[in-house]
């Protein structure tokens, strides 16, 4: 019986510590997980300030291209006419033509002696 009793106690010891084995893995998971979750929902509030961060930038640059198009006269009725925005690049196209014409006359002036 001795040797019986001897079994049981080797067998109670070496139960207890898998016991504690599995108890020190649970504790490591869930430290694990909750690890996890609290990235998880680092991210996510990551993302929505990003998400209204371009919200708002999004509405600012429409409110601002409107003011444009107003400022330019580009939005509302009787807006820019298309032949008024061609007359105004083939006028700058001749300014600058005109200034590259001439760039000798105001910039070559002041080498010569």
């Amino acid at each position: 019986m001795s040797s019986s009793r001897s079994v049981e106690t080797t067998y109670e010891t070496q139960n207890d510590q898998r016991l504690d084995e599995l108890h020190s893995k649970i504790r490591t998971l869930r430290g694990v997980t909750t690890d996890i979750y609290d990235d998880a929902e680092r991210q996510n509030l990551t993302l929505d300030d990003t998400g209204n961060a371009f919200s708002s930038f999004t509405a600012q640059l429409s409110h601002s291209s409107r003011r444009a198009a107003q400022a330019f006269g580009l939005a509302g009725a009787g807006g820019v006419r298309q032949t008024r925005i061609i007359m105004y690049i083939v006028g700058g196209c001749f300014v600058l033509w005109l200034l590259w014409r001439t760039q000798g006359f105001w910039w070559g002036a002041s080498g010569e002696v």
